[in-house]
């Protein structure tokens, strides 16, 4: 998987080329999802999943939940995956993200954030076997703590999707292992798969239950963006992007990138200005309180399958290098993902409504 992060100048891992371990040498204990300690928030335990900062539209306590996989927030360069106790690294997580991106789906839906071996940046570095190994078992986590959920506390219950980056990545193998073509789909309300390398081609195949969400309030559909300034490179950015798709599609398959503006969540209206922007969490992705959300603050395009952003300045948020807003995907549009993952929830439910 290609992620836009990876731009991003870092110094090499500090484990040693020749002294280093594998990563099923180096891999920390398991999670195990039946304790509370396990997951960065779940019903009766949702710690920074609930915030709600001023401005955002009430919680509406749907019958339905939201599970959410948090991208890289383990920074360390030598060791391969977090274990799951690392105290420090979990806070950040959950200041940085599960207030910042899970909490932004707490107006429908319950929410479950399983914390998991996560990949670290050391790993990613890295390249190769470690990285895929590391990706590996941070997946299987993934997996199990899905399944867990499923088992113990979904009872029936329709479901959200949602994972940013290396969630994202995760998520896609999980749409690919346990939803696509399976009796699950039936009950995907939508699958939130932002900030990676999503082909637009991706469900164009033999056996594929699942579509993209061309339009708001479609169901049992995948949404994908990637968020970029116009001052970037488009140009290397799609090129770098296409190339990795050409790797994971059939051969001959269009490469081109799945880019659904939040702003719109409509295939067919894919620019729009600021002024149908519902709402932006200002300052950066960090551990302090979510600010008011600012109605009216970026204008968004898709070109070449790139989300081309234009945020006001007052949001004080500070691109990556080469011009990606990659840490910003999900607090640009906190608002408009709230609000449609409300209208998407409700238009399954009505859909259902014998069952619900």
């Amino acid at each position: 998987m290609l992620l836009l992060a990876l731009a991003v100048a870092v110094p090499n891992p500090v484990i040693g080329a020749d002294a280093a371990p594998t990563v099923a040498q180096a891999a920390p204990p398991a999670p195990d999802y039946a304790k509370s300690a396990s997951w960065a928030a779940r019903p009766g335990h949702e710690g920074a999943a609930v915030a709600v900062p001023a401005g955002a539209v009430a919680r509406q306590n749907l019958p339905v939940d939201v599970f959410y996989i948090h991208p890289t927030t383990d920074t360390t360069l030598d060791r391969w995956n977090q274990p799951v106790a690392d105290g420090t690294v979990n806070a950040w997580t959950d200041g940085s993200v599960i207030g910042r991106q899970a909490a932004a789906f707490n107006g429908c839906c319950r929410v479950f954030a399983p914390r998991y071996r996560q990949a670290t940046s050391g790993a990613q570095r890295r390249g190769g076997a470690i990285r895929d190994d590391a990706f590996a078992l941070a997946y299987a986590d993934v997996k199990r703590a899905f399944r867990y959920y499923l088992d113990h506390d979904n009872k029936g219950r329709p479901f959200i999707l949602a994972g940013h980056s290396q969630g994202a990545a995760h998520l896609e193998r999980l749409l690919d292992e346990e939803i696509d073509g399976k009796p699950l789909a039936a009950r995907l309300v939508a699958a939130y798969d932002v900030g990676i390398t999503f082909p637009a081609a991706k469900f164009d195949r033999p056996g594929s239950t699942l579509t993209v969400c061309d339009r708001p309030d479609r169901t049992g559909c995948v949404v994908h963006w990637g968020s970029i300034l116009a001052s970037a490179d488009l140009g290397q950015a799609v090129a770098r992007a296409e190339g990795y798709n050409r790797t994971i599609l059939p051969a001959g398959a269009d490469p081109a990138i799945l880019c659904i503006n939040p702003l719109t969540f409509s295939r067919s209206v894919s620019a729009t200005s600021r002024y149908a922007a519902k709402g932006a969490v200002p300052g950066a992705p960090d551990a302090t309180p979510l600010r008011a959300i600012v109605p009216h603050a970026v204008s968004a395009r898709c070109e070449r399958g790139f989300l081309v952003v234009d945020p006001d300045p007052t949001l004080d948020l500070t691109p990556l290098p080469g011009g990606s807003m990659h840490y910003h995907d999900i607090g640009l549009f906190f608002e408009d993902i709230r609000e449609n993952a409300i209208l998407r929830a409700r238009t399954w439910l009505a859909a259902h409504r014998a069952r619900h």
